[in-house]
């Protein structure tokens, strides 16, 4: 009785939604005029749990860059204000780009969009008769990316796409699959059933004291999305004692009290990177907060990022334990799209088993693999590495050279290693929210917000 009743209460709620989104339709105006060195996009909506989220992830898939950000949802409705460039740096001047882009923000924000503000969703999973999704997650290790693709390719999958992550001693995988032979998603209850029991073993490895997880599916995710959530609930966020020393190379997270609102105010100060934007809103909406109020500061080589937030339920952060937890989960979602050592893009033409290939290569030579993303355009395998040596250490250039000459020198390209400091962040010029109304440090000093204790 009680969930036929929680039921009718979210269908009443989705439909009060629907309703109230259809009478105030998004509006998306784009604007090169008032700003020198950005796009400027300005959205305006009925406001609705995740929506936030939910024009970012737009941004975002777009390979827009998100220079700054205004945030106001405090009450029914919804205003944001972004400045966005090109991967390039540049405005987004191309009629069909633009049109894309408010197009995809109406459709992500309208009443028959497939986000549901009454429930938390993983992830809108839709049938696909194109490949079948396996969700992978376990205990990192040398080659266990190659021992995954030769699992796969015995059993007769292709790998079309997919993307690894690994974060704190754990891995975190999303891959889309087809029949080797039909080119088509695997149906099979019985095959899949097998595909999930062997990754399972190779994942869990040696390992006793932390599991392995694998799911199959004939679906749609947002890969990155799915990951950031998959690492947060096989809790990668959570530290040993080994790693408390290393607090000064994280990105610098606090979060306060604000005194006389019913506000946690969170920043966030860290090397700026494509998507960082994203990782942050995504991991606080997956933790059931709700960002009434920010700015994004991206324009230098340093992020700043601030928010007002609650959770959900209407709380603010009331604990030291929750305080810690929320600067915890932001800095592994920050960390876990960084990437250590050196980058390697492989292109050449597809085939079953490259996948497999190219990471037992790897792993032949001693080289760890800490991310990947695979893909496949028109034919072509269009895949990126980030190797490190043994031991984290870097990649020797003679062992590089061999490598090379085995995959082939002009499909396998060095980009060089990554900028990966450590040192800690120069203090910002000092940047306020709304405007000019507050900075979280000037709140503190006003007497406005307290630390907790």
């Amino acid at each position: 009785m009680m969930d036929a009743e929680l039921s009718s209460s979210w269908d009443s709620d989705d439909e009060y939604e629907k309703f109230i989104q259809k009478m105030n339709p998004p509006r998306v105006v784009i604007d090169n005029e008032s700003c020198a060195n950005a796009t400027v996009v300005r959205v305006d909506s009925a406001n609705k749990y995740g929506i936030l989220l939910e024009v970012v992830q737009v941004l975002t898939d777009l390979n827009l860059i998100i220079t700054k950000a205004y945030i106001s949802s405090d009450g029914g409705w919804f205003m944001d204000v972004f400045n966005v460039t090109n991967r390039d740096g540049k405005k987004i001047t191309d009629d069909a780009t633009l049109n894309e882009l408010v197009d995809y923000i109406r459709k992500s924000l309208g009443a028959d969009s497939s986000f549901i503000p009454s429930r938390r969703r993983s992830v809108g999973v839709q049938p696909s008769s194109e490949y079948t999704s396996i969700e992978l997650t376990g205990t990192d290790r040398p080659g266990l990316l190659s021992e995954v693709s030769a699992v796969l390719t015995n059993l007769k999958c292709s790998v079309v796409n997919g993307e690894v992550w690994t974060h704190n001693t754990r891995a975190a995988a999303v891959m889309q699959v087809t029949d080797e032979e039909t080119g088509s998603a695997i149906v099979d209850p019985e095959r899949l059933s097998k595909i999930k029991e062997l990754l399972c073993n190779v994942l869990k490895g040696n390992n006793k004291t932390r599991g392995a997880k694998t799911s199959v599916s004939a679906g749609v995710t947002h890969t990155e999305r799915r990951l950031h959530q998959m690492m947060f609930a096989d809790r990668d966020y959570e530290r040993s004692d080994e790693d408390s020393g290393n607090a000064n190379h994280r990105p610098k997270v606090t979060v306060v009290k604000w005194f006389d609102k019913d506000y946690s105010v969170v920043t966030v100060r860290c090397k700026d990177r494509p998507k960082l934007l994203f990782d942050t809103i995504c991991t606080l909406t997956d933790m059931q907060y709700v960002v009434f109020h920010g700015n994004v500061d991206a324009e230098g080589p340093e992020a700043y990022q601030e928010y007002c937030i609650r959770h959900i339920d209407g709380s603010p952060v009331n604990s030291e334990a929750e305080r810690q937890r929320v600067i915890q989960c932001l800095e592994a979602a920050i960390e876990r799209r960084v990437s250590e050592g050196l980058k390697l893009e492989l292109c050449t033409s597809d085939r079953v088993g490259l996948l497999s290939d190219v990471t037992r290569i790897f792993r032949e030579n001693s080289l760890t693999v800490t991310r990947a993303e695979v893909a496949t355009r028109g034919g072509k395998a269009v895949n990126t590495f980030y190797v490190r040596g043994a031991a984290g250490s870097s990649v020797d250039s003679k062992i590089l050279d061999g490598i090379r000459k085995e995959i082939g020198q002009t499909m396998l390209q060095v980009k060089g290693h990554l900028d990966h400091s450590n040192s800690p962040p120069r203090e910002s010029p000092t940047r306020f929210l709304f405007g000019s109304l507050f900075r979280s440090r000037s709140l503190y000093n006003l007497g406005l917000v307290r630390s907790y204790s």
